[in-house]
C-alpha cells in the first residue's frame, strides 16, 4: 500500500515544524510506502491509467522527536496508484475556487478506490467554522455579509459585551481576524469594507477576554484523542495564534468538552472525516478544522511523543 501526501510547494512550508512533512517522515522511518505529491503534478486523465509523478525524500528529527532538523526531497518518479492506496489531502486552505478544484478532482480518484483522506465529500459537506456554530457548545454569532442582519445581531450583543470579533469564513492561522468596539459609530461601515475586501460572509462573535488565558487546539484521529495543548497570546494581543507568536503547553480536556469533541469525531468518521483538529475557548468548540489540521508538531513536542506514530497505527 502506498501513502501519498498531497501537499503545497515545499517552498510555502516552514519544514522544521509542517505536520504533513513530520507524518511523513515519521511513515518512511517506519518502513511505508511514502511519497510527496505536488499542484504542479497532480491531474486526472480518465483514458489511463493512474500514474503521478511522485517525489521521495529523507528527513530526520531532533531529539524531541518533533521537529524536524533535516528534510530535503530526492528526484521524482513516474509511480502508478492503485486500489488500495491512500492519497492524505493535505492542501492548505483558504477552501477558494482553487480548493474547491483539488476536492473535486480527489473524488474521482476515490471513486475508483484509492482512499482519500480527509474524504474530500467529508470537507465538501462541512464548513469548519459553520459546523462548530451549529454545535450546543458554540459561541452567540452571526455569518453573513448583510448590514441590516448584522447591526442587528451587534443591538443583541450589546447587552453583555463591549467587543466583537469579525472574521473572514474561509481563511485560516488568524487571517482577517479583527476586534472592533461594538459602539463604534461607523460599525456598519467597517462590516460593509470588510464583506467586500473578503468578497463575501463575514463571521461576527462577542470578544471573550478568556481569550488572554489561551485557546485550546485539540488533534483527534479516526474518534480518538491524539493530544491538546493550550495556546497562550503574546502579552497585550488577543489572537491564540503560534504562527504569529503564542505561547503553548500541553494540557488535558475537561470532561464535559472531551465529550463533546468525542461526539463531533464520532459523527465525522462516518462521513470519512478521521483527523480533526478542535479550537476551543472555555468550553465553546469555536473551530473544527478538517481541511489540513495541523500543529501535530506542536501537540507532539508538547507531550513529549511523536504523535505521528498513534496515527499510523490507527490507519
Amino acid at each position: 500500500m502506498k501513502h501519498v501526501l498531497f501537499i503545497d510547494p515545499i517552498e510555502k512550508l516552514n519544514p522544521k515544524k509542517d505536520s504533513s512533512l513530520m507524518l511523513a517522515t515519521t511513515m518512511k522511518a517506519q518502513g511505508m510506502d511514502v511519497y510527496l505529491l505536488f499542484e504542479k503534478d497532480f491531474y486526472i486523465n480518465n483514458k489511463a491509467k493512474s500514474v503521478f509523478k511522485l517525489y521521495d525524500f529523507e528527513g530526520d528529527f531532533y531529539e524531541d522527536g518533533a521537529y524536524l532538523k533535516h528534510f530535503s526531497l530526492k528526484g521524482p518518479a513516474v509511480i502508478e496508484m492503485n486500489k488500495g492506496d491512500v492519497i492524505h489531502m493535505r492542501i492548505d486552505p483558504p477552501f477558494d475556487t482553487r480548493y474547491l478544484r483539488y476536492l473535486w478532482m480527489l473524488r474521482y480518484y476515490s471513486t475508483h478506490g484509492i482512499k482519500v483522506m480527509n474524504s474530500p465529500d467529508g470537507i465538501l459537506k462541512y464548513n469548519e467554522k459553520l459546523h462548530a456554530y451549529t454545535q450546543k457548545a458554540s459561541l452567540e454569532t452571526y455569518v453573513g455579509s448583510s448590514v441590516e442582519g448584522f447591526m442587528g445581531f451587534v443591538e443583541l450583543m450589546k447587552r453583555d459585551h463591549q467587543d466583537l470579533i469579525l472574521k473572514p469564513l474561509d481563511l485560516y492561522q488568524g487571517f482577517g481576524v479583527e476586534k472592533v468596539s461594538i459602539s463604534e459609530p461607523n460599525l456598519a461601515f467597517k462590516f460593509s469594507e470588510k464583506v467586500k475586501e473578503n468578497n463575501g460572509a463575514i463571521v461576527a462573535q462577542p470578544f471573550c477576554k478568556e481569550v488572554v488565558n489561551g485557546e485550546i487546539r485539540s488533534l483527534y484521529f479516526k474518534g480518538r484523542e491524539l493530544g491538546s495543548i493550550l495556546k497562550v497570546p503574546k502579552k497585550g494581543e488577543f489572537l491564540a495564534n503560534i504562527a504569529q507568536g503564542a505561547a503553548f503547553h500541553a494540557i488535558e480536556l475537561t470532561p464535559s468538552v472531551k465529550k463533546e469533541c468525542d461526539r463531533i469525531c464520532a459523527e465525522l468518521v462516518q462521513e470519512g472525516v478521521d483527523w480533526v483538529a478542535f479550537d476551543i475557548m472555555g468550553d465553546n468548540v469555536s473551530e473544527i478544522n478538517i481541511t489540513c489540521p495541523g500543529l501535530l508538531v506542536e501537540v507532539s513536542f508538547a507531550h513529549k511523543k511523536n504523535l505521528a506514530l498513534d496515527i499510523i497505527k490507527a490507519l
